[in-house]
């Protein structure tokens, strides 16, 4: 494996797909939405324009070099700092590790440019698709998303929905609830004929868990994430942050290892030891240590501990990763 890779990184602990090897394609928040809740922090290129962020060979001999070095994920999930489908050539890279791997391929995105023929038709060949949707009318979705002048819910939805009849993988809809804004009961029905259209084969319900860019968009309740999924349906369910597990065959972790996970996002010790293979013993050494040389810092958010890169020190070129996800 490389001494440092650019762009492929973890495998690292995933709610929804168990291990998931990231592959980061677009540079630090460029993105098509400005989100509230993100995780880090404001958008600075807000764009709708693909562009050839990554070299694909670059990528492919990431993957295959990560892939060799272990462990074995559950998926390789196309990703980003921002939102991945602004990477042009997406069938180009799916073809390609198809080819060097069996693993399926997962596809995480806000779902802003579905709408477009060349990104659904890219996007055909991947296994799993996973995109989002936040609000159920056009005055939510400027004010949680806060996307890009060209985009409408409308358009959004349109997309979704028409992507969904072309895909023949399976499709996923993450919703993304807020308390005090989108989590009430009112908010919520207007989800329900939306979500019929677009005929998701699951509705995973999300909420905030790492520190947001806005100080207000503040968690959902267990009770509003439960009412919510009453609401939308048997096909709807709450994404709870399972415990990390642990493993009795775990590996020695490293200082830079664990650098690598914290400038992609914040994480928990459990999450760390997760996506390492590696004891929590032995990562909290390392904490310990990283810590006292102020490399990072510890940021408490509701009843959790995360550890992030200090402010000053380098992200990696792509910048740090985004999503829960992973």
């Amino acid at each position: 494996m490389p001494a440092r890779a650019h762009h492929v990184f973890g495998p690292v602990p995933s709610r929804r797909l168990g291990r998931s090897l990231g592959v980061d394609l677009v540079p630090y928040k460029t993105c098509s939405y400005d989100c509230v809740y993100c995780q880090l922090g404001a958008t600075t290129n807000r764009t709708v324009e693909r562009g050839c962020f990554v070299c694909i060979n670059d990528i492919l001999q990431e993957i295959a070099a990560r892939l060799a070095a272990g462990p074995t994920p559950n998926y390789i999930t196309l990703s980003g700092s921002g939102e991945p489908t602004l990477q042009a050539d997406l069938g180009v890279l799916i073809a390609g590790i198809k080819r060097i791997s069996t693993l399926p391929v997962a596809m995480l995105t806000n779902g802003s440019l579905l709408w477009r023929p060349d990104v659904q038709d890219e996007l055909l060949a991947a296994d799993l698709v996973i995109p989002s949707l936040d609000a159920g009318d056009e005055v939510m979705f400027q004010r949680v998303n806060r996307p890009h002048r060209e985009l409408h819910l409308a358009r959004i939805i349109a997309g979704l929905e028409s992507f969904r009849k072309r895909f023949r993988g399976e499709l996923w809809l993450e919703v993304f609830l807020l308390g005090g804004l989108t989590a009430g009961p009112d908010e919520v029905s207007k989800l329900v004929g939306l979500l019929a259209r677009i005929n998701p084969a699951r509705i995973q319900l999300n909420t905030v868990a790492r520190p947001p860019t806005e100080s207000y968009a503040r968690p959902a309740s267990s009770a509003e994430l439960s009412r919510a999924a009453q609401l939308l349906g048997p096909r709807a369910e709450v994404i709870a942050e399972r415990p990390a597990a642990e493993t009795r065959a775990a590996v020695a972790p490293r200082a830079d290892e664990i650098l690598a996970l914290l400038r992609r996002r914040p994480c928990t010790l459990a999450d760390v030891a997760a996506g390492l293979g590696a004891h929590r013993l032995e990562v909290a050494k390392h904490i310990e240590h990283l810590l006292r040389a102020q490399t990072i810092v510890m940021r408490q958010h509701g009843q959790r501990m995360y550890y992030q890169l200090a402010q000053g020190q380098n992200p990696p070129p792509n910048g740090p990763r985004a999503t829960e996800e992973e």
